[in-house]
């Protein structure tokens, strides 16, 4: 291009293209660059100047040359496809009239902060320090599908798609940020990001941390992030993250934390947070509101879970699921109502997982109550005529869990048959043989079968005292066979 064929404000940049210099053409400091479709002559420059500069230019004598913009309006189209640039391209707070087409290039670092765009195609790129997207406003779709950044990924703060678009992407509307198998050496910073329909991480690969913190993904109906086998370095942040759709982190594996503490998940009628298969080492939705939505944890593997009682929505699927510390630590009681929602229904291995836990936390007592709820979950599978026999464990020894029960009982029985006896002894079988009557032991002879003081083979009830020594022997038979029963499975399980 020659040199007079250019603007007054393209030669402007011209020149200062070789010393690296920045050229400012806002009119005021915190100027919004919305507005840049009105900008005039002054301020507009043609994307076919900047290409050829940054494939053609050099650096003046002792200084790196680069492309340091504000405030621009760009016309035509930025093409550097397949293209290799040495020079750091800073273009904040520009306005674009045609996405940038950098697809395959290789880039030293590209900046783009506070600008507006109609998208951003720049599948495959790689960029040897970092993309940065902060405060950019986006309206079409943001591709880095198979990017490969040496450095970090920077989106805090932008806004991307149109309102409206959560509902347009599941009628199959293009994603407004695609990231899927993109290579981040570092970090993905996304803090306040908001996304008007899909954000797609699948199969993304990021050394460091991904953050989401107070990040607004809206997709009602469709899927909000959609982030299948991502790998994260360290961890996954989305505090007070608002999701509005399917989040999917299905095959994910995350070392550190998967941080949702005062988060938002809405999609009800659908699933809400789908973290099946995910390999993650700290789970954390504390202080989350009820999840609008179905919960699927199926077959992943936790360090330690942090999901307090009220958080679990009405409907979950947690087969398979592991974790070896359930937190906050609170009564049996108030978790296993969570188990009755699982959609598939009775599941013996989810109160096995949750007796673990208690178990590893030193709660023992609270693994009983887990193991005593399954029991009795278990026996609503049965057929009607089959509860009977699970019944009587229950009430009498809580299946081997509640021993002192049968104490209780024993103790009750003891007493009615010694007063009732003691107040109207038995005829002795054989007058004269028979050893001096003691009611107390004559009611342990007919409730414990396995020990003989005597006197029930030397005494015969009659009348309604026949009576209730039929019924002490048969609850002394029942007693002993279900605490035999209950010691027993207590046995096994240790």
């Amino acid at each position: 291009m020659e040199i007079n064929e250019l603007t007054p404000a393209e030669r402007r940049i011209w020149d200062a293209f070789p010393r690296g210099e920045r050229v400012d053409f806002r009119a005021e400091p915190d100027e919004d660059a919305a507005g840049g479709h009105a900008w005039g002559p002054e301020r507009t420059v043609r994307a076919e100047v900047l290409t050829d500069l940054l494939l053609n230019g050099s650096s003046a004598r002792g200084l790196v040359a680069g492309l340091n913009l504000r405030g621009v309006r760009i016309t035509g189209k930025l093409n550097l496809k397949y293209a290799v640039v040495e020079h750091a391209i800073r273009l904040r707070g520009c306005w674009f009239e045609r996405k940038p087409l950098i697809y395959g290039a290789r880039l030293r670092a590209l900046v783009l902060s506070d600008s507006v765009l109609p998208g951003l195609t720049a599948t495959s790129v790689t960029i040897d320090v970092a993309l940065r997207l902060p405060c950019t406003r986006i309206s079409g779709p943001v591709r880095l599908s198979g990017a490969r950044i040496a450095g970090g990924l920077f989106l805090q703060k932008a806004v991307l798609g149109t309102p409206g678009g959560g509902e347009g992407a599941a009628a199959g509307e293009e994603a407004p940020l695609q990231v899927n198998h993109a290579d981040i050496g570092t970090d993905v910073i996304a803090f306040g990001l908001t996304v008007h329909g899909q954000t797609r991480l699948n199969g993304a690969t990021v050394g460091g941390q991904v953050n989401l913190d107070d990040a607004r993904l809206l997709a009602p109906g469709s899927t909000a992030l959609h982030a299948e086998n991502l790998s994260v370095g360290t961890d996954l942040r989305a505090l007070r993250m608002e999701a509005h759709g399917r989040v999917n982190l299905t095959g994910s594996r995350i070392p550190g934390q998967l941080q949702f503490g005062y988060a938002r998940f809405v999609n009800p009628g659908g699933v809400a947070l789908r973290a099946s298969s995910c390999v993650v080492g700290e789970v954390w939705l504390r202080s989350c509101e009820t999840v609008q939505g179905t919960v699927n944890l199926r077959r992943s593997q936790f360090d330690i879970l942090h999901m307090p009682s009220e958080t679990w929505p009405d409907q979950i699927r947690i087969d398979g699921l592991t974790y070896r510390t359930l937190s906050p630590h609170l009564p049996a009681e108030q978790r296993l109502p969570a188990l009755e929602r699982e959609e598939s229904g009775y599941l013996p291995y989810a109160y096995e997982q949750l007796a673990a836990a208690y178990r590893t936390a030193g709660d023992e007592a609270g693994a009983r109550t887990v193991q005593l709820a399954k029991l009795r979950r278990h026996r609503r599978t049965l057929p009607r005529h089959a509860r009977l026999w699970g019944k009587l464990q229950d009430v009498t020894v809580g299946y081997g869990f509640r021993p002192l029960r049968a104490v209780g009982w024993l103790l009750a029985l003891l007493l009615t048959g010694a007063v009732a006896y003691g107040l109207e002894p038995p005829r002795p079988l054989k007058a004269g043989e028979a050893p001096d009557f003691n009611a107390v032991f004559y009611t342990i002879d007919l409730l414990v079968p396995i020990i003989s003081f005597g006197q029930e083979s030397a005494y015969a009830p009659s009348g309604w005292y026949q009576w209730l020594s039929y019924l002490l022997i048969v609850t002394g038979w029942i007693l002993a066979t279900t605490t035999a029963a209950g010691v027993s499975r207590s046995l096994q399980r240790q």
